[in-house]
């Protein structure tokens, strides 16, 4: 009876694996949208971002205080002595002094563009924080999706090792009854020990991927939910690359934060062009001094003493005209001038970069899509060749070499294949950061898809083309 070897035997000794590839409680599953509210409330590079945001803001009211009265007051006590020599004499005067001043600017150019640059960075931030959070979004899933994809690759190579270690098992069988040399055996136990280190590989890859899921939530997980195989894959609505980039030329957050660079840079430079212009405030003093100790001495050696309080109140306006600082007002000129040219190149290079990077992703999506039929398709052919092959094999006409070459071709099938899922998956993801439309929204969507009860030594392959390698098993048996 020919006993061929396919994906139903290594499945099933790939689930019966050793301890430490046994599953957490199916109550500790994680899923999508629980890692990103987990990421929400520890990730402390969002934190940091947030920070930056709030201590941003402030430039707004610091700027804006320097077109408001400024008052202030204070108090002296002095002890002064003034002596004249024609004509002979002297005076002495000791007291508190309170005084009070205010000052209201009325004409400040300098001023007003600093209030107008600041809330341009003020709203830069703003959105440089909005991108900051839908960047965690996209991180979330992205750490999320590592996981399983490092699950299921481990799956499959869990699933090729117990394959090769069949297919030695074969070997040692045909060399003791002499139907095959001691080259099959050995040929055999290398492709075992390969697939053996490539196991070790992927467990440790698999841990990786968790550990940057803590890194990134500041939690341990225990298990995910894990992606069904009838999640639609569908082109992009619309499946129009142009639409997409006009949707992101108005919609991109860094590319709308440059926006208001660039308008802060205009501002500023008003605002350092406006130190040639004179300034105008309205000025207002008080003061009012204990001159209860004040002597006058004249010539002819008779002094008189004076006490009492001084009070005193002035008003009026200050105008100042700038006429010479050093050339400072002028190289102030030309840095800011150099620095708009600099923040409007940086928006150009963004600029061209997400157009790029919007028809990339857009390209990647309609790649994957087909990418996910084709690897699909594959592993079924993949299939079919190994199962002939190891016919061939049993007849005579195929050696053992063709036999581990197919069974290697058939797993990488399955490997391409999850990866073509998960990054259309991702690459969806990208598209809509791209376009800004990128929302926890869509993370709920895909939540949907996502299975509580996902094993992935058993899930990793489609439930149809799972079915199909049981059956052709059963009809193996019957030879």
């Amino acid at each position: 009876m020919l006993r061929r070897l396919s994906l139903a035997i290594a499945i099933a000794a790939a689930s019966a694996g050793p301890a430490w590839a046994e599953e957490a409680p199916l109550s500790a599953k994680t899923d999508l949208v629980t890692v990103y509210q987990e990421a929400v409330a520890n990730n402390a590079d969002l934190a940091a971002a947030r920070a930056n945001y709030e201590a941003s803001r402030e430039v707004v009211p610091q700027a804006r205080a320097g077109l408001l009265p400024n008052l202030s007051a204070g108090a002296s006590m002095n002890d002064t002595r003034t002596e004249l020599d024609s004509p002979s004499a002297s005076f002495s005067r000791s007291g508190t002094v309170y005084q009070a001043n205010l000052t209201q600017p009325i004409f400040r150019a300098d001023r007003w563009f600093q209030l107008q640059a600041a809330e341009a960075t003020s709203e830069q931030a703003a959105l440089e924080f909005s991108a900051t959070q839908q960047n965690l979004i996209l991180q979330s899933a992205e750490a999320y999706f590592a996981v399983l994809r490092a699950q299921d690759n481990l799956a499959a190579t869990k699933a090729e090792e117990a394959a090769f270690k069949r297919q030695l098992d074969q070997a040692n069988e045909r060399f003791d009854v002499g139907l095959s040399d001691k080259t099959d055996v050995l040929e055999a136990q290398a492709g075992y020990d390969s697939a053996r280190a490539n196991r070790l590989i992927a467990q440790r890859q698999v841990e990786d991927a968790f550990q940057a899921l803590v890194t990134l939530t500041n939690r341990d997980h225990g298990s995910l939910e894990g992606i069904v195989h009838t999640l639609p894959v569908l082109a992009p609505t619309p499946n129009d690359a142009t639409a997409w980039v006009d949707t992101a030329a108005k919609q991109n957050l860094n590319l709308l934060a440059s926006n208001y660079a660039v308008d802060a840079a205009e501002e500023t430079l008003r605002q350092r062009k406006a130190g040639h212009a004179p300034t105008l405030d309205a000025v207002a003093s008080y003061q009012k001094g204990d001159n209860d100790a004040m002597g006058f001495t004249n010539s002819l050696g008779s002094s008189t003493r004076i006490s009492g309080d001084v009070e005193q109140r002035t008003i009026g306006l200050q105008l100042n005209i700038p006429i010479y600082s050093g050339g400072l007002t002028s190289s102030q000129v030309r840095e800011s001038y150099q620095r708009l040219t600099q923040s409007e190149q940086q928006r150009e290079s963004l600029r061209r970069q997400v157009v790029q990077n919007t028809r990339d992703l857009h390209r990647a999506v309609n790649t994957d899509v087909e990418q996910v039929q084709a690897r699909r398709q594959t592993i079924i052919s993949s299939q079919s060749a190994l199962e002939a092959t190891e016919i061939g094999y049993q007849v005579g006409t195929r050696n053992i070499v063709d036999v581990l070459d197919a069974q290697r071709q058939l797993y990488s099938s399955v490997r391409d294949y999850n990866n073509a899922r998960y990054d259309y998956i991702l690459n969806n993801l990208r598209l809509k950061q791209a376009a800004g439309t990128l929302s926890p929204a869509d993370l709920e969507d895909l939540a949907r898809f996502l299975k509580s009860d996902y094993d992935p030594d058993k899930d990793f392959l489609p439930p149809d083309l799972a079915k199909a390698a049981e059956a052709s098993l059963r009809n193996s048996q019957d030879y």
